[in-house]
């Protein structure tokens, strides 16, 4: 058996419920929203490489979550903007996404924390106002989960409710793509 990220249950237990999340909604989504769904299989990749240590160095994992967060999570609310109209916040939030990816080699290693934490925020904003605006129930949940696991990650604790903080902000990005692929069923269905 391979040895547990950071040696602790949790952070195993974090990495499978995102990654089975994610691919749970990237194969829900394939069909109706190609850019969700790949937004949620570079969430899928991430987890994996953390999840397998023996697949690269840590990195190799460091930028496999620096780029499911800076252009994943635009990919997500791409499809999101696009159906209803929005298309300039479409393009802009991608746009970003790759200008950000680029330039991560430049921002050094806390430049990159605070541009993937402001991103995930962004997203979650950008995600809960278009569902707020089309009542969205499912879309509400999931800018405020991804938005939840955003402020999160800045807390100064090491731990919260007895985990660490990493992992309780894994389970609520996991809380959030389920529910934002729960919107985006609703919206398509709003559309048909």
């Amino acid at each position: 058996m391979a040895p547990k990220p950071g040696g602790e249950w949790s952070t195993a237990l974090s990495h499978l419920v995102l990654g089975v999340v994610s691919l749970h909604a990237a194969v829900t989504t394939a069909q109706a929203s190609r850019g969700a769904a790949a937004g949620f299989l570079l969430q899928v990749l991430a987890d994996t490489t953390m999840l397998a240590p023996g697949l690269g160095t840590h990195e190799d994992c460091l930028a496999g979550a620096w780029v499911a967060t800076v252009i994943g999570m635009p990919l997500l609310a791409f499809d999101f903007h696009w159906v209803n109209g929005d298309r300039s916040s479409a393009n802009l939030l991608l746009g970003g996404g790759m200008v950000l990816a680029v330039a991560g080699d430049h921002l050094g290693s806390d430049g990159r924390s605070v541009a993937g934490q402001a991103m995930l925020l962004v997203v979650a904003v950008t995600i809960l106002i278009v569902a707020v605006f089309t009542a969205n129930t499912y879309g509400m949940w999931g800018g405020a989960m991804l938005g939840a696991a955003g402020l999160l990650s800045r807390l100064e604790e090491d731990r919260l409710l007895l985990l660490r903080k990493e992992d309780v902000c894994r389970c609520a990005l996991a809380a959030g793509c389920w529910a934002y692929c729960r919107a985006l069923h609703t919206q398509r269905l709003q559309w048909e």
